[in-house]
């Protein structure tokens, strides 16, 4: 899967990373590379599944699609 990310300097210095279509999925960090580390982790903590995010009942179908 590939997300647009944008990368901003930090007032206070370092950078500011954040992702569009994820609203309020945003890191930081000292150097650009340090701040694309985070936003990946970012992302995948984002994105991974939480029991609690769904409830399926016996007629519930589940499938994974490629994005």
């Amino acid at each position: 899967m590939k997300l647009r990310v944008v990368l901003e300097p930090a007032e206070e210095g370092g950078y500011t990373v954040y992702v569009p279509g994820l609203p309020g999925c945003i890191s930081e960090g000292d150097t650009k590379e340090e701040a694309l580390k985070n936003i990946r982790e970012a992302i995948d903590l984002y994105l991974e599944t939480v029991e609690d995010d769904y409830i399926l009942t016996e007629k519930s179908e589940q499938i994974e699609i490629a994005v």
